[in-house]
């Protein structure tokens, strides 16, 4: 269960650090703006898909860090958590797994999970 108070604390951070007012911050996510005003005020408990539209929104909020400030905020880059591996680390071709897709289906999104919890989400 998150911590409401605490997210507020961060949603604002959020809205801080991209000097966002609560209606330029509603628009840009696509909500409305009384959504925003009574999760500040503590009214209302964020849903989900208010949480995955801010960070559809703005892809430098990690989830953990959203929703029970784990995490860093603005995202970290990944190369600087995931160095390049070295020739000797990398995969053999014997390792590595050719995924054979049809030409009728296109890849929409393509999720990472890392074992400290996060994840990274890409889509076209």
């Amino acid at each position: 269960m998150i911590n409401s108070e605490e997210f507020t604390k961060r949603l604002q951070k959020v809205m801080e650090y991209y000097s966002e007012s609560a209606s330029s911050f509603a628009e840009k996510i696509g909500v409305q703006r009384s959504s925003i005003s009574h999760i500040l005020s503590g009214r209302n408990k964020p849903s989900l898909e208010f949480v995955l539209k801010v960070l559809s929104s703005f892809p430098e909020v990690e989830l953990y860090w959203l929703l029970n400030g784990k995490g860093t905020f603005p995202k970290t880059h990944e190369i600087e958590k995931h160095p390049i591996p070295t020739p000797t680390q990398q995969n053999t071709p014997k390792q590595i797994t050719t995924l054979k897709t049809s030409h009728e289906k296109k890849i929409e999104r393509i999720v990472i999970f890392y074992s400290d919890g996060s994840f990274e989400n890409f889509e076209k």
